[in-house]
C-alpha cells in the first residue's frame, strides 16, 4: 500500500511519500483512500470530498480554495485549487509564542574571534569591487592571490557584480550599504576594495558607510589612479593575508553562531522534512544565545501571521507588518499580484499555491520568539530570531543574509541547485533521491527524517553544522561556487 503523510488533524489532504497509480490505495487515520488518478510523489491526495469555494487545509491552515469539485482520492493541485491571497491586510497583535526546548545543546565549534566579539567561521580575504567595470580585475587578483597565500588564510575570493554606476538615490545607496556590510563581515579577515575611479559608488563614500572599527583591515585600490592595479591589488592582499594569519581558530559556543536560513527549488517534501529540521537548528542556536535570520518576505505571504504571533513586543510586530505590507505594495505597484509564486519547479514538485509554499517555508524559523526586524542591507544587532527584508530570489536573499551577518547559511532544496554564496552554504535535500543523485551539490539528506525521525536527524545535522563552522568544506565551496547578487529596484541611467 502506498504511504502518505497527513500533517495536521484538520487537514483535507495528505502528501504522498511515493507515487500512486489510479485504483491503488493509501491508509490515513484508519481510512482507506483510493486514488482516482495517477499522482506523483510529493503531491497531494484528497482525504475528503471538497466543494468548490471551500478552503483546503494543509499544515492545519488554508492553502487556497477549491475551484472545482474535489472527491476523496483526487489529485489536489493547480487544476482544482487556487490561491486565496490578494492585497495588503490589516493584522492583529496576538502574541502566543511557544518556544520549543531543543533536544541538542552544549555544542561548540572552532571559530575565529574578531576584535568586536563576533566570530567568523572562515578567515578569508574578500575582494569587493565598487563597480562592475572592475569585477573581472577583482577575480584575476583573487585567483593569483589565492595561489600565493594558500594555507596562510582559508581562501581569497572576489565577489563581482554589475552595479555601482548608473544608479540613482536609494538604489545606489542600497548597493553601497550591501558592500559596506559585506566588508564588515566576520568571515573576512581582510578586505580589498577595488574601484575604477569615475563610478557613482565612490570609494570614499563606501568607506564612510562602514563602521569605524573595521577600516584597519581594509585596503583600497583605484584602478584609474594606479599604474598597475593588478600588482597593487596583489600587494594589498599580501598585507591583509599576513595580518589575518595571526588569528587562529578557538573553541566557542553556539551562542557565537549566526545562522541564515533559506529555501530554494522547494518541493512537496520541503515543508515535511528539510524546513522543519532547519527550524530545529534555529531553535538550537537561538536557545543557546545565538542568532538566526529568516528572510524571503514574498515567501511568507499567507503564513505571516505565524511569525507576527511570535513577535517579542508590539514594536517588533509593527515592524513585521511594515515589511510585509511594503513588499506587497512593491508587487502591486508594478502591476503584479502578491501571489505570483510558486515557481514552475515548485509546482512540478507538488506545491500548488503561495500559501502552501509559505506555510512550509516559515518552518525554517522554528518556534523561537522573533526579536528584531531589519531592512535590506542592514546588519543584525540582536541575538535571537531576526526577520530580514529581502526578496525570494536565491542569490539576492542569500547575499542579504550574509551581509546581515550570517556566518553559515542553511539552504534547503527539493529540486537542487549548485549555487553558493560568500559564507558556507549548507545544502540540505528535502528528499533522499536528490541527495543520492547530486552528492556533489548536497551536504545533508533531510529525507532521513521520514526513516529515522526528527530527533536523530537533528543530532546529525547539528554535528554537520558544527563541523562546517569549524572548517569542513561545503559542497559549494569544493566546487568554487561563490556568488553575490543585489536587489536592483531603481532607475538605471
Amino acid at each position: 500500500m502506498t504511504t502518505a503523510l497527513k500533517i495536521h488533524s484538520n487537514d483535507h489532504v495528505a502528501t504522498l511519500l511515493e507515487p500512486i497509480a489510479a485504483g491503488e490505495s493509501v491508509e490515513i487515520d484508519g481510512a482507506r483512500i483510493v486514488a482516482r488518478a495517477d499522482i506523483p510523489k510529493g503531491h497531494k491526495i484528497a482525504l475528503v470530498d471538497i466543494a468548490p469555494g471551500t478552503e483546503v487545509n494543509k499544515f492545519g491552515f488554508p492553502i487556497g480554495r477549491a475551484i472545482a469539485p474535489i472527491a476523496s482520492g483526487d489529485h489536489v493541485h493547480s487544476h482544482n485549487l487556487a490561491t486565496g491571497l490578494s492585497g495588503t491586510l490589516d493584522y492583529r497583535y496576538d502574541p502566543h509564542a511557544e518556544p520549543r526546548a531543543p533536544t541538542t545543546g552544549g555544542k561548540t565549534f572552532l571559530g575565529y574571534v574578531r576584535a568586536d566579539g563576533r566570530v567568523g567561521t572562515r578567515n578569508e580575504i574578500w575582494i569587493l569591487p565598487t563597480v562592475g567595470c572592475v569585477g573581472r580585475t577583482a577575480e584575476r587578483i583573487a585567483a593569483e592571490a589565492g595561489r600565493r597565500h594558500a594555507g596562510q588564510v582559508d581562501g581569497v575570493h572576489a565577489f563581482a557584480h554589475p552595479y555601482g554606476c548608473s544608479q540613482l538615490g536609494d538604489d545606489l545607496g542600497a548597493t553601497r550599504r550591501m558592500l559596506a556590510a559585506l566588508a564588515a563581515h566576520p568571515n573576512a579577515g581582510g578586505v580589498l576594495l577595488i574601484g575604477l575611479g569615475c563610478e557613482s559608488n565612490q570609494l570614499a563614500q563606501l568607506l564612510e558607510a562602514m563602521p569605524e572599527g573595521y577600516r584597519d583591515r581594509i585596503r583600497t585600490v583605484v584602478a584609474q589612479k594606479s599604474e598597475d592595479e593588478f600588482a597593487d591589488g596583489l600587494a594589498a592582499v599580501a598585507e591583509l593575508a599576513a595580518e589575518a594569519a595571526r588569528t587562529k581558530r578557538e573553541p566557542v559556543g553556539l551562542d557565537r553562531l549566526v545562522l541564515g536560513v533559506k529555501c530554494g527549488g522547494s518541493d512537496g517534501f520541503s515543508g515535511l522534512t528539510a524546513n522543519p529540521l532547519v527550524g530545529r537548528m534555529s531553535d538550537v542556536v537561538t536557545a543557546a544565545g545565538g542568532s538566526a535570520i529568516v528572510t524571503e518576505i514574498p515567501e511568507i505571504f499567507g503564513a505571516e501571521q505565524m511569525l507576527m504571533d511570535r513577535a517579542e513586543n508590539a514594536a517588533v510586530f509593527e515592524n513585521i507588518v511594515g515589511v510585509v505590507n511594503d513588499f506587497k505594495n512593491y508587487f502591486l505597484s508594478h502591476g503584479e499580484p502578491v501571489s505570483e509564486n510558486p515557481s514552475p519547479g515548485n509546482i512540478a514538485g507538488g506545491i500548488t499555491t503561495l500559501e502552501e509554499k509559505s506555510l512550509g517555508a516559515v518552518q525554517k524559523a522554528g518556534h523561537a520568539v522573533l526579536t528584531d526586524v531589519k531592512r535590506y542591507g542592514e546588519r543584525i544587532e540582536r541575538t535571537g530570531l531576526t526577520l530580514l527584508e529581502a526578496p525570494g530570489n536565491d542569490a539576492v536573499s542569500s547575499t542579504a543574509l550574509a551581509a546581515a551577518g550570517a556566518t553559515v547559511i542553511l539552504f534547503t532544496t527539493g529540486r537542487g541547485t549548485p549555487l553558493g554564496f560568500p559564507v558556507p552554504t549548507v545544502k540540505i535535500a528535502s528528499n533522499s533521491d536528490l541527495a543520492m543523485r547530486k552528492p556533489n551539490w548536497i551536504d545533508f539528506d533531510a529525507g532521513q527524517v521520514l526513516r529515522e525521525g526528527f530527533d536523530a536527524a537533528e543530532e546529525a545535522l547539528i554535528d554537520r553544522i558544527v563541523a562546517i563552522a569549524s572548517g569542513a568544506e561545503t559542497a559549494a565551496e569544493r566546487n568554487g561556487e561563490r556568488e553575490i547578487a543585489f536587489w536592483k529596484r531603481g532607475v538605471t541611467l
